[in-house]
């Protein structure tokens, strides 16, 4: 299922969304122009859990640690990666933006992509190869959604056999769709115990857990205050 747009009005300029989404794409076309040089690059800033846990205990810098956690999340390895990423963004990120204010919103977006960093790292901690994309931040903004907006629809594309059609699905039912299938994928891609790493699956779960649970802290606090 891929999502065209959703039902939900933001209130205002979703700076921060688009900024993000230009960066990124900058941060792409940077890749694109490394040629030969880009696998390295790409193993100096992506998020190897393996190097992750050395650093933590010493046996390399601290830096090559925790820095990647952020600079991971801004690299991407294909076109349909950055591309596939960066439309759920738009889509979804006005909205959590408006809800939550331009800067705290950048706050929550980079947060949840380290917490989705460190929950690919204990789910898979042997695992050598780099992981990149804005896909555990983008899955923050979703359980953010998730909770925020349960009752907006969401117009989706849907394979039907040998035809495609759109339908308009439940914000609430496409984004617990979503995550059960990365769940599924987590799941079954653990119980196959490889140490080399493939998609992050446990990232977006982590993500997406991390930026729901801040938006039910953010409902709770602004019923308080009501």
């Amino acid at each position: 299922m891929i999502p065209l747009r959703d039902s939900i009005r933001s209130r205002s300029f979703p700076i921060i969304t688009i900024a993000l989404i230009v960066v990124n794409i900058l941060v792409f076309f940077r890749e694109v122009s490394l040629g030969p040089h880009l696998e390295a690059f790409l193993m100096t800033n992506g998020f190897v859990p393996a190097r992750f846990f050395l650093g933590l205990s010493g046996h390399r810098p601290a830096s090559h640690a925790f820095l990647p956690l952020l600079t991971a999340m801004f690299l991407h390895g294909g076109w349909l990666h950055v591309l596939g990423n960066m439309w759920y963004l738009w889509i979804f990120g006005d909205n959590v933006e408006d809800k939550l204010g331009h800067l705290p919103y950048l706050v929550f977006y980079l947060g949840c992509g380290v917490a989705s960093g460190l929950a690919h790292a204990f789910a898979e901690p042997r695992a050598s190869l780099p992981a990149v994309g804005a896909s555990g931040a983008i899955a923050g903004v979703l359980g953010a959604y998730f909770i925020f907006f349960p009752r907006g629809t969401v117009l989706t594309l849907v394979p039907l056999l040998f035809f495609i059609t759109t339908i308009e699905i439940p914000a609430f039912f496409f984004l617990f769709f979503w995550f059960l299938m990365q769940w599924i994928s987590g799941a079954l891609e653990m119980a196959q115990a490889s140490t080399a790493g493939g998609v992050a699956w446990w990232a977006h779960i982590g993500g997406f857990l991390v930026g729901a649970a801040v938006a039910l802290v953010v409902g709770l606090a602004n019923r308080r205050r009501e």
